[in-house]
């Protein structure tokens, strides 16, 4: 199989199912944002962190091309096989951020990013996250999106959250917080 196909170079694409989209289209940018961010969490599990974290991120990534491969189906193909995000993919999610949750002291502010490397790339894959979940909802206001996807990438920025507050704890970083001026 080769890498180039030449059949984009006029600004087009194909969705899985074959229909011929421009690249420009809001479908392509929120699967190609999934796709970012995928690239971000593995930046983040190539780091020097515990390999529970790691095993979750591996989850997380194959969750992530389920969810690209959703969005990347020509909608007007329903009966393509695909993977399926399931009500069990974010009970998992939630399941870790409880986990992480117990350990962690309470949060009575909002929290700067930064303060170790590892740490901001997790607030980085939070932000993606929230610009890929806000382009999979404007999606959806013209071609229905399975809510399941929705969901799930809700719950995952809330997770890269936790998850950076939890790297803090145990990289002994120091947590910042936000103190507005009066």
């Amino acid at each position: 199989m080769k890498v180039y196909t030449k059949t984009g170079d006029k600004g087009e694409t194909s969705l899985f199912g074959g229909k011929r989209v421009l690249k420009s289209n809001i479908r392509i940018d929120a699967y190609g944002t999934s796709d970012e961010l995928n690239a971000w969490i593995g930046l983040i599990r190539s780091q020097k962190i515990e390999d529970y974290h790691i095993k979750v991120l591996v989850e997380i990534q194959d969750r992530i091309f389920t969810l690209g491969a959703q969005l990347a189906a020509d909608p007007d193909k329903p009966k393509l096989k695909l993977p399926k995000i399931t009500p069990e993919d974010i009970g998992y999610l939630e399941s870790e951020i409880d986990k992480m949750d117990k350990k962690l002291p309470p949060m009575t502010k909002f929290t700067l990013p930064g303060g170790n490397d590892i740490v901001s790339y997790c607030h980085i894959a939070r932000t993606v996250c929230r610009r890929c979940e806000r382009l999979i909802i404007e999606l959806n206001q013209t071609a229905e999106v399975n809510e399941l996807v929705i969901q799930y990438v809700n719950r995952l920025s809330d997770y890269l959250f936790v998850l950076s507050r939890m790297l803090t704890l145990e990289l002994n970083a120091k947590e910042e917080f936000w103190e507005p001026r009066k």
